[in-house]
């Protein structure tokens, strides 16, 4: 009886050593876990299986990742079965500007973060995320910001502001971030200071607002070098507003008018 109740993974990447790695672990965790080294391996164990969750690396040799998402997707381009990606992070903007899945994580892979992810997709599939979202909203659930910020002091500040007004506050440091939590979450809208190491705030923006999943999620990009540097032409079409400064007053107003 508690075989029956095992959820079912399919674990495809073309590394041999991370497919025993992972799927020990997985199974460890409880998992039903069946791996494939291909993509077009991949496609005859789903003959045999239907999996409560695909893990699928991106970078393999033949079809690879992004021809086994077609092969399972439907017309509309959205995946049969839900989807958690492996992939490097610099990636991550190629791989997810036309495909709908459920989440990433990037490689190499932490196992608990990984297990994490997991959890938390076979979760929402499995129909809590309706169940959750309606309690939420009868409830008066509080509002999900996402914060891009690389100062410890005003970071700080401005997730005491937002705290403080009502919301759920997430940070990050840097633009890779915004966008790997942004998939994950899906936040009410996403607040990024303007220049961050690794990327840049309105660069991030676009990426978000190219992947399905978040699209439709507002940005607020604000500047804090005091010179009111703007996004460049190619990424304003992403913000949603723009703020010349980093004081809290300034940025609460600008958040709660995009959410209106």
């Amino acid at each position: 009886m508690e075989d029956q109740k095992r959820r079912k993974i399919l674990l495809i990447d073309d590394d041999t050593s991370l497919l025993v790695t992972l799927g020990d672990f997985l199974k460890f965790e409880g998992y039903e876990v069946m791996t494939a080294e291909s993509g077009e391996q991949g496609l005859k164990r789903l003959e045999v299986m239907t999996p409560d969750l695909i893990i699928l690396d991106m970078s393999m040799p033949g079809m690879g990742g992004i021809g086994f998402l077609k092969a399972v997707s439907s017309e509309d381009g959205k995946p049969k079965y839900p989807v958690l990606v492996l992939t490097a992070r610099a990636n991550m903007a190629e791989f997810f500007a036309n495909v709908e899945v459920d989440g990433f994580v990037a490689k190499p892979c932490d196992p608990s973060d990984l297990l994490m992810e997991v959890g938390r997709i076979i979760f929402l599939r499995s129909g809590a995320e309706q169940e959750g979202e309606a309690a939420a909203a009868a409830a008066g659930a509080k509002r999900k910001v996402l914060l891009a910020e690389d100062d410890d002091d005003v970071r700080a500040e401005l997730e005491s502001a937002f705290a403080g007004a009502g919301y759920l506050i997430e940070s990050v440091q840097d633009g890779p971030e915004v966008v790997e939590k942004a998939v994950v979450q899906c936040p009410d809208v996403i607040v990024i200071k303007q220049v961050l190491a690794n990327m840049n705030g309105d660069v991030a923006a676009d990426m978000v607002r190219r992947m399905p999943k978040t699209r439709a999620v507002p940005v607020v990009l604000y500047d804090a070098s005091g010179t009111g540097t703007a996004p460049r032409t190619g990424t304003k079409a992403a913000v949603t507003r723009f703020v010349a400064d980093n004081a809290p007053k300034a940025l609460l107003a600008a958040v709660e008018a995009v959410l209106e």
